[in-house]
């Protein structure tokens, strides 16, 4: 349950990451409204960060956090935001993606 917990938490990351873009897109009241988001996904997620890490270890629960948000966000910024995806960039994210599987095998 505990690393349900991580992975939602990690989502939530991502989605707090979101609402900082498109919070630097727009103006006025819609503006806040994303930083109202944020607030509240950032809220989450560490509360779900918390939760997760009273069961894993704390040095595997942060990477693989942290890892989800990363790779996420990157995905959110080429599919969204029209970031490019050229071939380093996706490399990267893979060999990410291969450490926060590989924590999740070796860890207790």
């Amino acid at each position: 349950m505990n690393w349900i917990f991580l992975v939602i938490a990690g989502l939530f990351e991502v989605a707090f990451a979101f609402c900082l873009g498109k919070a630097k897109e727009t103006t006025g009241n819609e503006m806040y409204l994303w930083y109202l988001g944020f607030l509240i996904t950032c809220s989450i997620s560490m509360i779900l960060l918390i939760k997760a890490t009273q069961a894993l270890p704390i040095g595997t629960a942060y990477a693989v956090w942290t890892g989800i948000g990363a790779v996420g966000t990157v995905l959110v910024g080429i599919v969204v935001f029209k970031e490019p995806a050229t071939f380093l960039r996706l490399l990267f994210i893979s060999t990410l993606i291969c450490s926060i599987v590989g924590l999740k095998v070796v860890s207790h």
